[in-house]
């Protein structure tokens, strides 16, 4: 962000107030290190029991002030630059993130690692993570994008501007959004995406199988069954890893490529043919699977891909 910011070495107490920085963190191998999170850091299981220092927009200075850390750090897609500007005042280090593409996110988590004394871990992860977007490249990369619209809100209906991670992160799938917003979370009409007709439409969901299932649920409404992926039943649903911009993003931009071009991977589905099937891990811990504040019965279990405490349940 351009600002100054002395870090005390080492950094033994961190305090992250995004859950996207909570992951990175540690996935970084530093969450024994992290002395406090956000009420809506629940990823992965270990950063449920770390002590809560209230929401991301109106985070609690005195429970920051209580944990003594050595470094805050924070996203200023979430945060508020009155929090930042309030541990300034106490003297205290707050390092902001800010990435808009996939790139960004990536270096984000490099630079992280150095600022916390975990400089080989974010390489190593740095260094895995660029590897599977390049296998995905080597993949996908000669193949015509597929018009997509990404939904992160049924009403009012909202997606992602062109200079957001998550855009970013579409095209990376073999993606491109048939909306081109210079605004990063823009609200449109339905008039309009019966007009553009994208070929698909995606969602980011905890609970697959049950978003599947709500699907159908659109077919029946108004101005929605005019649209060709839901007459076809064209609907691309991924982690909801994809709505932080930390290291999980990687995985659904994959989940995302392989069903926008199943026909890139068939040599993997022969493979999979050939291996003994085995059950998924269970989920860390059970996700939220409600809007707050949406009115459609529908997509009960899709998540937001902004965090906001007004009305979002992550």
């Amino acid at each position: 962000m351009g600002r100054p910011v002395r870090v005390p070495q080492p950094v033994r107490r961190i305090i992250s107030l995004a859950p996207s920085l909570t992951e990175t963190v540690f996935a970084l191998g530093a969450g024994d290190r992290l002395a406090g999170d956000t009420d809506y850091c629940d990823y992965p299981a270990a950063a449920v029991n770390k002590p809560k220092v209230g929401g991301v927009i109106n985070p609690s200075i005195e429970k920051i002030v209580a944990l003594h850390p050595d470094l805050v750090l924070v996203a200023k897609s979430i945060n508020r630059r009155e929090t930042v500007l309030a541990l300034e005042q106490l003297g205290m280090a707050a390092y902001v993130t800010d990435p808009h593409s996939v790139e960004g996110v990536l270096a984000s988590v490099a630079r992280l690692g150095e600022i916390i004394g975990a400089g080989e871990a974010g390489h190593q992860l740095n260094s895995g993570l660029r590897e599977r977007l390049n296998v995905l490249k080597r993949r996908i990369g000669g193949l015509a994008p597929r018009r997509v619209l990404f939904i992160v809100w049924l009403d009012p209906l909202i997606t992602a501007g062109r200079e957001t991670f998550l855009t970013d992160a579409l095209r990376w799938a073999g993606a491109e959004s048939v909306i081109q917003s210079s605004q990063d979370w823009p609200q449109i009409s339905l008039e309009e995406i019966v007009r553009l007709q994208p070929e698909y439409l995606v969602f980011a969901s905890a609970h697959a199988e049950s978003a599947a299932r709500d699907f159908e649920g659109l077919a029946g409404l108004p101005g929605w069954r005019n649209l060709e992926a839901v007459q076809n039943k064209r609907v691309a649903i991924i982690s909801d890893a994809v709505n932080h911009p930390s290291p999980r993003l990687v995985d659904a931009v994959e989940q995302l490529a392989r069903q926008l071009h199943p026909e890139a991977f068939v040599e993997d589905q022969g493979n999979k043919k050939d291996k003994p099937e085995t059950r998924p891990p269970a989920p860390d811990k059970p996700r939220r699977a409600s809007l707050a504040g949406n009115p459609y019965g529908a997509f009960s279990g899709i998540q937001p891909a902004f965090e906001m405490e007004s009305s979002c349940a992550r």
